[in-house]
Parts: C-alpha cells; sequence; structure tokens
C-alpha cells in the first residue's frame, strides 16, 4: 500500500464516524457564508500565494504546534497571501474542520479545504464549513470521479484546485476544463521531491489558468524558478509554519520585503 493509499484509508475511517445525514449537511450549507471566488484576483496578480495552516505532514512529521490557526491565518492575509489552505486532514497532517470554521471566521480571503476529498459527502461538508475552494488529486481519483467531483464542486459555488504531479495526471486534469491547476513536486506515493516537476509540467497549463507550483518551495529563489516556468501562484505550508514570524516569510516569498 502506498503512503497516499493509506491517508485515503484512514480519511474514509474518519468520515464514516462524523457522517450526518444529507439533510441536515444542506441545512448547514444555507446558513454558510457566501462563497469568495478567487480566481478573478489570482488570474490578475503576477505572482498569488496559498498559504497554509498545516501542523504536521507524512513526510516530516510534526512541524509546528499551531494553538490559534486562526491568528496564523491573519497573519498570512494581512501580509498579502491570496489564499488560505487549511488542512482538515486529521491523523497525518493534524488537521479538522473546527481548524477551517476558526479561519473562516476571521478572514475575509478565500480558504481552501485541503485534504484527500474522496466521497461526495466531503464537498457539502466543505461548503457547509465555509470552503471556497476543494482540492482533487488526479493521483486519487478515477476519470469519471476526477469529473463527477469538479462539476459537483462547482454546483455548490466553489472553485477546484486540480493537483497532478505526472504529464499522464495533466492530461487528465485538462480534458475537465479546469481553472485552477496545481503542479505537486512531491509524489504522494512515495513522498519525494523534485523540483524539475515545475519545469517539465507549468509550460503545459494553458496560460489562461491558474497555474500553482505546490511543494518544495521554501525561498525566494524557489519562486522565482516556478515563476520562471510559467507559475502564477505558490501553495507553501511548512516553509511559513515554521518561520519565526509568518507575515516575513509570506513578504520574502513574494519578493515584498520587510512590512514596514
Amino acid at each position: 500500500m502506498s503512503v497516499l493509499d493509506s491517508i485515503i484509508e484512514g480519511v474514509r475511517e474518519d468520515l464514516a464516524v462524523r457522517r450526518k445525514p444529507l439533510a441536515q449537511i444542506q441545512e448547514e450549507i444555507d446558513r454558510a457564508p457566501l462563497v469568495r471566488d478567487p480566481l478573478s484576483t489570482m488570474m490578475s496578480q503576477e505572482m498569488s500565494l496559498i498559504a497554509e495552516v498545516k501542523r504536521s505532514s507524512p513526510s516530516k512529521g510534526s512541524l509546528a504546534l499551531i494553538a490559534d490557526p486562526a491568528a496564523l491565518a491573519e497573519q498570512y492575509a494581512e501580509a498579502g497571501a491570496t489564499m488560505i489552505s487549511v488542512l482538515t486532514e486529521r491523523r497525518r497532517f493534524g488537521g479538522s474542520l473546527e481548524d477551517l470554521d476558526a479561519v473562516r471566521a476571521r478572514v475575509d480571503i478565500p480558504i481552501l479545504r485541503k485534504d484527500f476529498m474522496v466521497d461526495e459527502y466531503q464537498f457539502f461538508e466543505a461548503r457547509a464549513h465555509g470552503a471556497d475552494v476543494v482540492l482533487l488529486i488526479v493521483a486519487a481519483l478515477g476519470a469519471h470521479q476526477l469529473k463527477d467531483y469538479f462539476q459537483l464542486a462547482t454546483e455548490l459555488g466553489m472553485r477546484a484546485l486540480i493537483e497532478v504531479h505526472t504529464h499522464d495526471e495533466l492530461e487528465r486534469a485538462l480534458e475537465i476544463s479546469p481553472e485552477i491547476v496545481g503542479i505537486n513536486s512531491r509524489n504522494l506515493k512515495t513522498l519525494d521531491v523534485d523540483a524539475s516537476a515545475f519545469a517539465e509540467l507549468i509550460p503545459r497549463i494553458p496560460l489562461t489558468l491558474v497555474r500553482v507550483a505546490e511543494s518544495g518551495i521554501t525561498h525566494r529563489s524557489d519562486v522565482d524558478f516556478a515563476q520562471k516556468h510559467g507559475a502564477t501562484a505558490i501553495l507553501v505550508g511548512e516553509a511559513l509554519v515554521r518561520a519565526g514570524d509568518p507575515s516575513i516569510a509570506v513578504r520574502e516569498l513574494l519578493g515584498l520585503g520587510r512590512l514596514s
């Protein structure tokens, strides 16, 4: 069993415990905050940052305590992040839907629910908790699932970040006419990171789409490398949560310098 397979197995087990009747979730959706669409902003910016609330990872273990995810998200937003990514997977990443709720209540910019979306219920759940964007990992989904889940996210008013890390996965992603495509330099089956994925795959994404570079971005030089090959956004977690001052780290990655 690959790392990805074992994560998905845990996601399904946890989902079975917390699943509510769909009618109840629909009532929660009706009370949820309106969707904040990030697309126009991300299309107009030379470089957007999706800043992540991330406590741990399968590859690095514990990264940061993050006792107050909402305060961290607020720092990200004030420093110039375009979107906040909130991990909600519990076993490997230490996240929760409570983190998503806390961040949604504090910041006004769009929020990505970062999780392994493998069941239709999770999309209704994401919208009920105020998510504006969901993650669809091509490696975790069959062709019909990818298309159906993308359509479901759209019907619920959310955008989808379609994540790939191979040529074949990118071809599958482009078949569903996405708006936001992410190239993950980390192979989720082995956890190896290879930044050459940015050079190989980002130029293959149409210029009309938001092109996100994910994983392995620590320094401004990493941003420059991704941008050189066509990235218009970066998704960063580890480098920000491990930084002494997340606000300064955000601004340095975006080339904005220190806060005055």
